[in-house]
């Protein structure tokens, strides 16, 4: 199967932001969603929105932190279609902050989100993907991932991280499975609302406003990726701003 049509996609952290964005770039293109968030108003007000455009969506309310839900989610995508053709991993936190701040909980919550929510993802599709032969784990990771700056150095780390995780899933994942990380820099989003650093929220958030491009360029690269056809993995997208250093 190529192109984009026809096939069946979950996406995490899909009630917002990059997943809310790309989630109606999909159904647009004629992709079958299965989509889940924490926020379960806002995911059915998406699934009411895509559906009235004339496309396709179910929605599970899912905690990637919590093992379970992910499998639900999966599930969930062969109970309606019958099959997942690609799940993308979009849930994450940045509570940024620095080291000093010693805001170990938000650590922890990061690690927990970040990194334990795209290896339960992975847990719960990789099964699936390589029972019927075919399947496309995207996952969102981050420019911090590429590079350290103060502040961001627990987040950093996570993001470090997914990307090592995901090109070690590439190497093992054979000549059916494909494996694309994209790293988005500065968006249009409200991720600096995470941070509870008033200091580092309103750096964040000035950046933000003066070069920060919007989510659907996220989404357009997200949706190049699956295009592709079958013989062809893209492994990396970095998506930042012209502006951005």
């Amino acid at each position: 199967m190529t192109g984009i049509e026809g096939k069946v996609v979950a996406i995490t952290g899909a009630s917002s932001g990059i997943g809310e964005a790309t989630a109606l770039l999909l159904a647009e293109r004629g992709a079958r969603l299965v989509l889940g968030a924490r926020r379960s108003e806002r995911l059915a007000d998406l699934v009411a929105r895509i559906e009235q455009a004339g496309g396709e969506a179910v929605q599970a309310r899912t905690d990637v932190t919590v093992r379970d839900d992910l499998d639900a989610l999966v599930a969930l995508a062969d109970e309606r279609f019958g099959r997942l053709d690609v799940l993308i991993g979009n849930a994450g936190v940045g509570t940024i902050s620095p080291l000093d701040d010693l805001r170990v909980d938000e650590w922890d919550r990061m690690v927990d989100v970040n990194v334990k929510g795209v290896l339960h993802g992975i847990a719960a599709a990789l099964p699936v993907f390589r029972r019927q032969g075919t399947g496309h784990l995207i996952t969102t990771a981050s420019t911090a991932a590429y590079r350290i700056v103060p502040s961001m150095a627990v987040y950093a780390g996570t993001k470090f991280a997914v990307r090592a995780i995901c090109e070690g899933l590439r190497q093992e994942a054979g000549d059916a499975l494909r494996v694309t990380t994209v790293s988005p820099g500065a968006i249009r989003t409200d991720f600096a609302e995470a941070s509870t650093n008033e200091q580092v929220r309103r750096q964040i958030t000035e950046m933000r406003d003066r070069i920060a491009i919007p989510p659907d360029a996220v989404a357009r690269a997200i949706a190049f990726a699956i295009e592709q056809p079958d013989g062809v993995d893209v492994n990396e997208i970095v998506v930042r701003p012209t502006a951005q250093s």
